[in-house]
């Protein structure tokens, strides 16, 4: 005899406010009945604010949320469960909204609300975000902060380090003796990255190497003062050299950020501040044969005036990109390093579920994670001397 479908959903509800909760694979398992059946049977039940429902997962509402336990629940005088999450990243940065949604799927997964904050494109946006989210309940923190420059990150030291509840910074890596060096981190490890960029290039036999990146956020400064120190340290490296990715990828405090300053032979220069880019005459300065471009749009850009100027890639001219988010769309297909975005949200929303979770060792010492990017080999480098490479002239 077939089940009555309201029947169906009281058991699919009594199972979720069981355990808070379930995915609907799960459920479907459990109840044995199809999973279409049950996503259906979610689908009704979170129309009628019966339970919530989240990537693949059911979750339970307090019983003050549930219409048809809501009076019942007032008299009884039961509480409501735990707050949101906070969830606070930049506008329009589609690196991070990878790791937002890496956090939000463990989240989910655990019934834990995501309250998400995003942050205008101005300096202090985040405080009054995150001051909102306290207000309204939020119980955790996990934030990216935008910090342009160093006097962004200096300016946000002291109220993040005294939020009041657990906080996972992701992407970010405070500076060392700051307020926020005991903070919770979880982020890439751009000098192996970049070590990659660069001994992939090595290996196909280039030993004149120029990084265009951008200068504009923490990420970057990681990345140019690795390239620096990697291609210094490397034998093989004859010339190196640092040049801003894009007129506008400078840092906004004064002081900081791209000098004006060329560089030596062996050295590198970060090129004039605010100064547009000419790739094409400095890989032809340097007599460079191989690039690092930081980040992946300006990096196809990048290419894309390099064809203008009659620079081929990878003919004359081989190329790695670094972020990789769009890097494999362009004509040419860029390698490019490829960090661990969505894998750092996950990371991070699973240490601050750990701070919350109340058990033994829950309290203990900040832990500072990076996990390492990988290389995405396509078709935008080749080794010196193959038959269609020739040096730039």
């Amino acid at each position: 005899m077939r089940e009555p479908v309201e029947l169906r959903r009281q058991r699919i509800l009594a199972v979720v406010r069981s355990r808070g909760a379930v995915k609907v694979t799960a459920l479907a398992e459990e109840l044995e009945v199809s999973v279409v059946t049950v996503r259906r049977d979610v689908e009704e039940l979170a129309r009628a604010g019966r339970l919530r429902r989240g990537h693949g997962v059911a979750r339970s509402t307090s019983p003050a949320e549930d219409p048809a336990t809501a009076p019942a629940a007032a008299r009884a005088g039961a509480g409501v469960e735990g707050g949101p999450v906070a969830l606070v990243v930049p506008e329009r940065h589609s690196y991070l909204y990878e790791t937002l949604h890496g956090a939000r799927s463990v989240l989910d997964e655990h019934g834990v609300r995501v309250a998400l904050h995003i942050a205008p494109q101005a300096r202090g946006t985040e405080r009054p975000l995150v001051e909102q989210a306290l207000a309204a309940g939020a119980r955790g923190l996990l934030i990216a902060p935008r910090w342009r420059g160093a006097g962004w990150e200096e300016s946000d030291n002291e109220w993040l380090a005294e939020v009041g509840v657990p906080t996972v910074l992701m992407e970010r890596r405070p500076r060392p003796g700051s307020a926020l060096h005991a903070l919770d981190s979880v982020c890439s490890d751009h000098w192996y990255g970049v070590h990659l960029a660069v001994d992939h290039l090595v290996s196909l036999g280039h030993r004149r190497i120029v990084l265009a990146a951008r200068d504009d956020s923490p990420t970057a400064r990681s990345i140019r003062a690795a390239f620096a120190e990697i291609a210094a340290a490397r034998p093989e490296v004859e010339d190196w050299h640092t040049v801003l990715s894009s007129p506008d990828a400078v840092a906004s405090d004064v002081g900081y950020g791209g000098g004006s300053e060329r560089g030596e032979e062996g050295s590198g220069g970060r090129g004039e501040a605010g100064a547009a880019v000419d790739l094409a005459e400095v890989l032809r300065e340097r007599r460079a044969t191989g690039a690092v471009l930081h980040g992946d749009v300006d990096a196809l850009m990048l290419v894309q005036r390099l064809s203008e100027s009659g620079v081929r890639v990878p003919e004359d001219c081989s190329v790695v990109a670094y972020d990789d988010v769009v890097a494999a769309l362009g004509t040419t297909p860029l390698t490019a390093v490829s960090p661990p975005k969505a894998e750092i949200g996950r990371a991070a929303a699973e240490l601050l579920l750990y701070r919350l979770s109340g058990s033994a060792g829950a309290r203990g010492p900040a832990r500072r994670t990076e996990l390492l990017p990988e290389l995405k080999v396509r078709g935008s480098a080749e080794a010196v001397g193959t038959p269609s490479h020739s040096p730039i002239v």
